[in-house]
Order: C-alpha cells, then structure tokens, then sequence
C-alpha cells in the first residue's frame, strides 16, 4: 500500500476507484466498503484509494470538545488498511478552510480535477462538503455530469446491531470488550511502553507491568480487570489488565493501566508492549486489605486463563 499525504503529488494512479472517510478502527463495516472497494478496482483494471483525513474532523471542529478519542492510532490505522489490501492511502490535512469546501466543488476540484476519480464506492449514510450538505442523492447527480459512478454500500450489521465507531466506543467504555471484538472483526490492542511503578504488585505475588507512552487520543476501555494477550518483542503471552485508579492502594488519585503477565520473569522498563482486549473479568473496586486484594487476583487469573484459552 502507498501512502500519500499531499494531493498535489498524487499522480499516475491508473482509473482510481475511491472511498472516502475517517474509517477509525477500520472496523467489519469499514471492511465491507474496502472489499467492494477493491473488487471493483481490480475489475475496471484501476486501483483503489482510501481518500481520508487527519486530524479527525471533530478535533478541529469543535476543539473545546476534549471527549473524542479513537479507536486506531495513525500507524494502527495503515497497518489494517494495508492488511485490507487496499492500493494508496491518501491522507490530507483537515482545516477549518476544509470544511467550508462546498459539496459541489469538493466532488469537481478534489474528487475529479485533483484525484482523477472514475468510481466511488461509499457508505449509505456518508455526508460531505460544508455543513455536511451532500449526501449520496446529490452525489450520483454529479457523478452523471463529471463521468463518474456511484455504488452505495447499505448498512452492515453484526448480530442485527448496527457497526460504527461510536457504538464500538460506546462498548469499550462500558467494557465490553468481547462485543468489540465481534464488531471490530479482531481483539482491541492498546500500545505503550513499559515505565516504572512501585512495585506493589509483587509484594502480593502479582507483579504488573505499568504502561506508559500510550498515544493521548487513543480511547482506553473502562475501568476493570480484563483477559488480555500481550505482544512483546520475544512474542505473545497470556496476561490480565487493570486499568483504574487504585482504590486499595492508592486513594484514586490517578488511572493506571497495568498487565499481570502471567509465567514471565524478566525486566521489561522501557520496552514496547501491545495488549489486545479478550474479555473483561470483573469491574473495578476497592478491597479492605492486601490480603482480600490478592485472593481476588487469585479467582480472576483462573478466570482470565478460562477466558483466553477457551
């Protein structure tokens, strides 16, 4: 996959067939629109092109709004896109001039002057130019002007439940990972470094490794203890995740994401680590002692290594 990241340079694609969108997560509804996407590429004997944006619209929209996070990090994003078998990733900058384009000239300057599109392949539901004002109606009429088809792809659903990125948000900040995994098409990874605790893990017998260094717009699930694998450089291991603020130790005083690696002994400070999010164990909550804490620990590994190994 070749990635782009100024129009202007965008040149010599052989009959582009494109889709466009934010496709955080790129999840098994993104999935479907890059499938059909790519069929029709290879049948027009063109080459497929995700013509997407960054930073995300809201950020820049609404930039008082500091609740959005996502659930793809840029390199996370190009990995799966790239997986998909997708053609040419192009990747502009979203400024406030952006998104006063209107949606005529978006379709005549970007769409067909710039990117020489010939098919588009989109989502039921997608708006575009100023205020959101086209849709798909008014892009099939400006499709018969400029030479240019449309297919629309309905809306997926999983277990009748409509995909999208906010219901997969939704579900990881309740914590339901197993739900986003079924919606994403693959387990949740969360990416970091390994920093330095105070080690009272392994005075009960459950030494963790605190994960620092993770991308500040990248959505962490809620609150809880949950079944996880881990990806370190030597490979993939089993764990359980505690993300919370510590309410036996601690007082709450901030949120901690911590992975109990399970038959691991080394040190691991200042390297690279990936969880992927099987299932969550339990919420979080607050013991009377150490001693309550690490009996609970105890039920929730069996748990996890249920879980993991099912």
């Amino acid at each position: 996959m070749q990635v782009h990241t100024d129009i202007a340079d965008f040149k010599g694609v052989k009959r582009p067939v494109l889709t466009t969108g934010t496709f955080d997560g790129v999840h098994k509804g993104h999935r479907a629109i890059l499938k059909r996407l790519i069929a029709r590429a290879r049948k027009e004997e063109g080459e497929s092109v995700l013509f997407t944006f960054h930073p995300h619209p809201r950020m820049v929209l609404f930039p008082g709004d500091n609740d959005l996070k996502l659930l793809s990090t840029q390199e996370e994003k190009r990995a799966l896109l790239a997986e998909a078998g997708l053609d040419h990733l192009l990747v502009v900058p979203f400024s406030r001039q952006f998104s006063r384009m209107h949606a005529v000239d978006y379709v005549r300057d970007l769409l067909v002057g710039a990117i020489g599109v010939r098919s588009i392949v989109i989502g039921y539901d997608h708006r575009f130019g100023r205020n959101r004002e086209g849709d798909l109606m008014l892009l099939r009429r400006l499709g018969d002007v400029y030479g240019v088809e449309v297919e629309e792809i309905p809306a997926q659903e999983v277990d009748h439940v409509k995909v999208s990125s906010t219901k997969i948000r939704q579900a990881l900040q309740a914590g339901d990972a197993a739900s986003v995994s079924e919606l994403l098409g693959y387990d949740y990874p969360l990416s970091g470094v390994v920093v330095k605790g105070d080690q009272l893990g392994r005075t009960i017998g459950y030494p963790t490794a605190n994960i620092g260094a993770i991308d500040p717009y990248k959505l962490i699930p809620g609150d809880g203890v949950y079944a996880v694998r881990v990806h370190l450089k030597d490979g993939e291991r089993q764990g359980m995740l505690y993300i919370g603020e510590r309410p036996t130790v601690s007082g709450g005083l901030k949120r901690n994401v911590e992975v109990n690696i399970f038959d691991l002994d080394r040190d691991l400070y200042g390297e690279a680590i990936t969880v992927r999010f099987i299932d969550r164990i339990r919420a979080d909550q607050r013991f009377e002692s150490m001693d309550a804490l690490r009996d609970q620990l105890h039920a929730d590994k069996r748990i996890a290594l249920q879980r993991l190994n099912r």
